[in-house]
């Protein structure tokens, strides 16, 4: 696997590079996770901060989780593709969605998160551990 992961919003004003492996993968299906991806969960990265490197600029809207945190989901102004994310519960990670990658096939997520929250349409890979709320 290469050492540095590239990804772009849909118009290509927003691109970015990961430096690395990411420190977690996983879908979310909370509620909000779910709308904002239009999907029934986000497929998620986590990385370090400091291994994340954006161009462009992003749009912030911030939501209060099912867990009581801040989440700050980062969209292209352009065309509207969420791209990236904050959480105020860990401020030194970017959530970056997978579905933005240029290779998408570099998520393998390890956990499913949040699925008392998931529609009955939307199937779990009995192979992924899956968590009601969040993975202890």
């Amino acid at each position: 696997m290469p050492s540095t992961h590239t990804g772009r919003c849909l118009c290509g004003k927003v691109r970015y590079e990961l430096a690395g492996e990411p420190a977690r993968m996983l879908n979310c299906h909370c509620e909000d996770c779910r709308r904002a991806s239009g999907a029934g969960f986000a497929a998620i990265l986590v990385y370090p901060k400091e291994a994340v490197r954006l161009s462009g600029e992003l749009r912030y809207h911030a939501v209060t989780s099912d867990a009581g945190n801040n989440v700050e989901r980062g969209f292209c102004p352009e065309c509207g593709s969420q791209v990236a994310g904050r959480l105020s519960k860990y401020p030194g990670v970017v959530i970056v969605q997978a579905g933005s990658l240029d290779d998408p096939s570099l998520h393998r997520p390890a956990v499913n998160v949040w699925t008392r929250n998931r529609p009955a349409w939307d199937r779990l890979d009995p192979d992924i551990p899956h968590f009601a709320t969040t993975a202890t």
